[in-house]
């Protein structure tokens, strides 16, 4: 064989080479939902936003305006507002000191952020230089391991729910509602979630509270049903607005490590936060199938 052959055949080999690494890195990176969707978990991942660092441990998110959407992490009393389309931190709001904070909801100008051992923080004009904080304390304490809140516009009610154990009863996790005008709430929860619901009959534990454990809670913009979200075992739970368990969701802990934060757009587009247990923290759009 020749020289001028052997240079031939090393061209042709080094470009086959060449050619394949950039297809597989083609085929790593192009995402298209296909690629996302698992028939076993019946959603699908239609968008992903990696977050920075400081949203290692974001464990609440709720829906500003367009593109924007509010953040806390469980650490550090600041809310972190979320550009979706310039994929970054565009404000930091502090409003109080180091502490556990779970859960976030926004009522115009307003926000209101759960701390887990059931102290909310209102943060009356919370993106002006005048905002006023106060704090309201709940019937719960850090054994009940709050983590949930969310805007009930329509009837203007803060709604949370425990993690752990509920205020008297084990064998559920009561929905209860906080009017912003009183700030008082009913220690009777409006919907009770039967830990012995047939719909958790995979999911029983010997200790029945631990059952299901909601991370944060979302109410569907056009159905009013509730979105309930499980970040220890991943899982979402809807339920009609009388409280019946409709579905329940697994969640792929390859993509949801640990998610914590739940939040619809006015359209009724669903967003999921993860904590960044194992790997990069994210937002995620979500469509399930029905």
């Amino acid at each position: 064989m020749s020289v001028k052959t052997i240079k031939y055949i090393v061209i042709i080999i080094c470009s086959l080479v060449t050619l394949g690494a950039i297809l597989a890195f083609s085929i790593e990176h192009t995402f298209t939902p296909s690629d996302k969707k698992d028939k076993k978990y019946d959603c699908e991942i239609t968008q992903k936003w990696r977050l920075p660092k400081i949203l290692g441990e974001v464990s609440g998110i709720a829906w500003l305006s367009e593109n924007e959407i509010a953040c806390v992490q469980d650490e550090d009393g600041i809310i972190f507002i979320y550009h979706l389309k310039a994929d970054k931190i565009i404000e930091q709001i502090p409003f109080a000191g180091s502490g556990d904070y779970e859960g976030i909801a926004i009522y115009n100008n307003d926000a209101y952020v759960m701390r887990s051992d059931g102290v909310i923080y209102e943060i009356l004009r919370f993106r002006e230089s005048d905002k006023k904080i106060s704090k309201l304390q709940t019937p719960f304490s850090a054994k009940n391991n709050m983590e949930t809140l969310v805007l009930d516009a329509k009837n203007q009610h803060l709604i949370t729910a425990p993690k752990d154990r509920d205020l008297e009863d084990d064998s559920f996790k009561g929905l209860y509602h906080i009017p912003l005008d009183t700030k008082k709430m009913n220690r009777q929860p409006t919907i009770r979630i039967n830990m012995n619901d047939v719909a958790f009959k995979s999911y029983l534990k010997k200790k029945v509270y631990r059952t299901f454990s909601p991370s944060d809670v979302a109410i569907h913009p056009k159905t009013g049903q509730y979105y309930v979200l499980e970040g220890i075992n991943p899982k979402l739970v809807i339920l009609d607005k009388n409280g019946t368990i409709l579905k329940v969701y697994e969640l792929d802990k390859k993509s949801f490590a640990q998610p914590e934060g739940i939040t619809f757009s006015p359209d009724g587009t669903l967003y999921i936060s993860t904590e960044g247990k194992g790997g990069d923290a994210a937002i995620f759009k979500v469509v399930l199938d029905k």
